[in-house]
């Protein structure tokens, strides 16, 4: 259990506000911060990873004060508090190899080679990182992460850099992590698809405040009215309401939620890209 407290006076985006989180967090989580830019989320990583201060309240780890703003002399130091962080950019040493990388977090060379098996880098364990693609980067940025084997593990949007295919590759990556290893996982980011296929719990933050807390479905989906319109996207989802066949899918930066008739459900899969449209009320779906 994390139990998180805190409060701090940050720049915004509309200038000067207060991060004020309470929030509690179980064990094995994956818990989705997301929000417009400049709400707090990338600080709110910083402070739970020990990379800046609170000015009031606590965060509580399994019982064990990491911060207090009372009592110094509970702080546990950064290096400490068994946490991995996958940041934007890769962060790699440009002078070591991929399998140097990842052993310079850790002297673990078979537990390495295990993390590098389980994403198929293995066969580029000597290369250095300028002969890696983006995609490759990242992958060993996310099992440098692991390394130690953390029990948190903080994603601050580390694929908004991706094209799309290598994106869907790290989001396997994450969560077969996440899952293998009962990692509680807090990820940065902007993107329903990925929220909705990765999270267990959403968190929609407003200058510093949570304002919505639920799954992918009760913060992100919207609904349409009757104007005409015709988008494509990507269906996350197909589920049954009742007698009802009920498509999820990803539009920009929206989820929509679209009522299948029954040959539809079985014609369609998750993961086909569709179009959505609509002349009146009630808008179809068909594969691309």
């Amino acid at each position: 259990m994390i139990s998180i407290h805190i409060k701090k006076l940050l720049h915004g985006s509309n200038g000067q506000m207060s991060l004020d989180v309470n929030l509690e967090i179980k064990q094995g989580e994956f818990i989705a911060l997301t929000g417009a830019s400049g709400s707090g989320k990338t600080t709110l990583l910083r402070i739970i990873a020990g990379l800046e201060t609170i000015e009031h309240g606590h965060i509580n780890v399994q019982d064990i004060s990491w911060v207090n703003s009372s009592s110094k002399k509970n702080i546990v130091p950064v290096q400490k508090r068994n946490i991995g962080y996958l940041f934007q950019d890769y962060a790699l040493f440009p002078n070591m190899s991929v399998l140097k990388n990842l052993t310079f977090a850790k002297d673990d060379k078979n537990f390495a080679f295990s993390l590098l098996e389980m994403v198929g880098m293995q066969e580029l364990s000597d290369k250095m990182p300028n002969s890696l693609s983006g995609g490759q980067k990242q992958r060993v940025a996310l099992c440098r992460a692991l390394m130690n084997q953390p029990k948190i593990l903080l994603l601050d949007e580390p694929l908004s850099a991706l094209d799309l295919g290598m994106r869907k590759k790290l989001q396997e990556d994450i969560k077969i992590f996440h899952e293998k290893f009962n990692i509680t996982t807090i990820m940065v980011s902007h993107e329903p698809s990925e929220i909705y296929k990765l999270s267990s719990r959403v968190l929609l933050l407003e200058q510093g405040k949570i304002i919505k807390d639920g799954s992918a479905k009760e913060v992100l989906l919207k609904t349409s009215g009757s104007q005409k319109f015709s988008f494509e996207g990507e269906l996350l989802e197909i589920y049954q309401a009742d007698i009802l066949n009920i498509a999820i899918v990803s539009i920009g930066s929206q989820l929509v939620k679209v009522v299948l008739d029954s040959s539809q459900a079985q014609e369609l899969q998750v993961g086909d890209i569709v179009t959505i449209s609509t002349k009146a009320f009630a808008p179809t779906i068909s594969k691309k």
